[in-house]
């Protein structure tokens, strides 16, 4: 690498002697040097050749002498350093060097073989600084990359950790939720493109900002389906509560943003969104350029189903027995026990719910209902009849009402 010096000089010969004392590191290329006769040639020399490391200026100059120069280059303090040389080794002068920005100071006559040392000891530390820049720049991407991703205080912690996202996986407790919006093909078949993009960026905007809220990470956003992991990559023992806390939040920003724009006269459906919580392999998944910061297992592909099944039961969010259990103070109400493609075992799900609506007259009477329905107690037909006329507009006990009168019994249901 070629370490390149302007020297700043009105001596005439000065450029020849340079020229000959180093000529064996000019002809190996180690240093290549420029010449100016004053600090306005130095300044307009600098302007077009951006690659130099190190300035060496006199400071008995005519035009512009070398400490007026100092003070007009100390902005470019981080990208070259300068050293004084001059026959005035006074105090006064090596003060005000240092003061504007100076990085060491020779006095004439020259003495070579210092002048040597101090170029390479100049260039070493101008080489620092510029790592220092590299790494500062290359935390600064990594921030913002990881920001689109993370919330801001994870992702100062992970550009921070040149580790923290290394490729490869690892086994560990998650949980995890899925968003997606009912009937968004044919919305995006009815929408202006550039109406349908202003549309989906204030909706993903919205969503991923209740996301970091959380401190969730968005694994992967596809169309308008999100992805989000909780526990991963950072530890969270409460990563259930979070999740299904961060569901109901989005929950109200989607619902209210799908009122914004059906007044406005585009059919947004509703926002579907499936919780689930257990072991899965997290990591950084991919090679050459392209990684993944994503999850595998079970865990996920049950979460996406629960996602899926909101269509058939008419919720609109689904959140496993296993999520609801790690999630201290969960309010809900039960589904079912549903069959899951995939699954052997059918997995326990309820609807989350807020806190002022768990002491409801409609949840009471769910309650009761599904106890019936649980015991498998021909009362449930009644139980679940009572309630649609309660609560007309609850698409859930309208799909155990319809089941029962269409033979079903129990709990257990086959999902689609």
């Amino acid at each position: 690498m070629t370490a390149k010096v302007l020297v700043v000089d009105d001596e005439p010969d000065l450029e020849d002697l340079i020229r000959q004392k180093f000529r064996r590191q000019i002809k190996d290329g180690s240093i290549a040097f420029g010449f100016a006769r004053d600090g306005v040639e130095a300044l307009a020399f600098l302007a077009e050749n951006r690659d130099f490391d190190m300035v060496v200026s006199d400071i008995n100059m005519p035009r512009m002498d070398g400490l007026t120069l100092l003070a007009k280059m100390q902005d470019e303090a981080t990208r070259f350093s300068t050293v004084i040389v001059s026959a005035y080794g006074d105090m006064a002068n090596i003060r005000t060097a240092m003061n504007r920005g100076a990085f060491d100071f020779l006095t004439k006559p020259i003495d070579f073989a210092d002048f040597e040392a101090t170029v390479r000891k100049t260039i070493a530390h101008v080489a620092d600084l510029k790592d220092a820049r590299a790494r500062q720049a290359a935390a600064e991407r990594a921030h913002a990359s990881l920001s689109r991703y993370f919330s801001p205080n994870l992702a100062l912690s992970l550009a921070a950790d040149a580790n923290a996202l290394a490729p490869g996986g690892e086994r560990r407790e998650i949980a995890t939720l899925f968003t997606d919006i009912a009937g968004f093909t044919p919305l995006v078949e009815s929408l202006d493109p550039r109406e349908l993009a202003t549309l989906l960026s204030g909706y993903l905007e919205g969503m991923t900002e209740i996301v970091f809220a959380h401190d969730g990470t968005v694994a992967k956003i596809i169309g308008d389906a999100i992805h989000v992991l909780f526990g991963a990559p950072a530890e969270q023992p409460d990563a259930a509560k979070r999740a299904i806390a961060c569901a109901l939040a989005l929950d109200a920003c989607a619902e209210a943003y799908r009122r914004e724009w059906n007044a406005r006269g585009a059919a947004l459906g509703a926002t579907r969104i499936g919780v689930h919580a257990g072991p899965a392999i997290v990591g950084n998944f991919g090679g050459g350029r392209l990684f993944d910061y994503t999850a595998y297992g079970d865990t996920i592909n049950a979460a996406a189903r629960l996602e899926a099944v909101n269509k058939q039961l008419g919720t609109r969010i689904c959140v496993s027995a296993v999520a609801a259990e790690r999630a201290p103070g969960f309010i809900g109400r039960p589904v079912g026990d549903l069959r899951l493609r995939g699954r052997t075992e059918p997995l326990r799900a309820y609807e989350p719910l807020a806190a002022e609506d768990a002491g409801s007259p409609a949840a009471k009477a769910y309650a009761a209902a599904f106890a019936k329905l649980e015991a498998r107690d021909p009362a449930a037909v009644a139980a679940f009849a009572a309630l649609v006329g309660l609560s007309p507009a609850d698409p859930l006990a309208q799909y155990h009402l319809k089941r029962l009168l269409n033979g079903a019994t129990g709990t257990e249901i086959a999902t689609q």
